[in-house]
């Protein structure tokens, strides 16, 4: 901490802390190992509150905020489990389960997938909302990943990571709202873009939409901690 920074004192579930300004609600809660799920959010990549699965609790506001990109203040009363915030979170699961086509006994990333974590973790038994099923395209063209529309839940991880730290920005998103999609170049095949073959946007996406070809299910675990790592190491040069 720098000796000028301003140090601000909140309540994160009744629990006092400090923090410096610019920081958000995420960062403190975790540097205090207070919990609040996430998936667009990754340690390394800017937040952009895709997947509003952070959302929490301001006392004052009846409004719900994303806890990666709102900042703290002085005073600041924050809640991040609530029954309502949790009944929010599996509706969010739910909408993101109906609107692609997330069949995880036929997943690559089956056992290893952040989606399916989180919904195991908050009690998400069953979907009520009617699905989608979208006729959506697999991308086999690359000679070592293959992308699969079907399981994409559009939190941009992969956009983020090949502009921000491999900087080749390959990957982007074509569309708005539930028809977006993520696309490489101008929408053309992974095989014939200006892919790098990095593969760090493999590494980075919580399901089963990037996968290595040469692996699957349980012998191709992610491995995204490396992002903190390799920041860390450019800061240090």
């Amino acid at each position: 901490m720098s000796d000028t920074a301003e140090v601000k004192t909140l309540v994160i579930d009744g629990q006092e802390v400090s923090a410096v300004r610019g920081q958000t609600i995420l960062e403190v809660a975790r540097e205090n190992d207070i919990q609040i799920p996430t998936l667009c959010h990754l340690e390394g990549l800017t937040d952009v509150g895709a997947c509003r699965l952070c959302v929490v609790e301001i006392k004052g506001s009846n409004k719900l905020f994303p806890a990666c990109v709102t900042s703290i203040y002085e005073g600041m009363e924050v809640s991040t489990n609530s029954e309502r915030l949790q009944k929010h979170r599996r509706m969010i699961l739910e909408l993101l389960f109906t609107e692609r086509n997330h069949i995880c006994s036929v997943c690559v990333a089956n056992g290893h997938c952040e989606l399916q974590s989180l919904a195991q973790d908050l009690g998400l038994t069953h979907v009520r909302l009617p699905y989608r099923n979208p006729e959506l395209t697999i991308d086999a063209s690359h000679e070592r990943f293959t992308a699969d529309h079907n399981r994409c839940i559009l939190c941009t991880r992969c956009v983020r990571v090949c502009a921000e730290v491999e900087g080749a920005h390959v990957w982007d998103v074509m569309g708005r709202g539930i028809n977006s999609m993520i696309i490489t170049d101008l929408h053309e095949n992974w095989g014939e873009s200006t892919c790098t073959r990095c593969g760090k946007c493999v590494q980075v996406c919580p399901t089963g939409a990037l996968y290595d070809k040469g692996k699957i299910g349980s012998d191709h675990p992610k491995y995204p901690d490396f992002l903190p790592y390799l920041n860390l190491m450019r800061e240090a040069r």
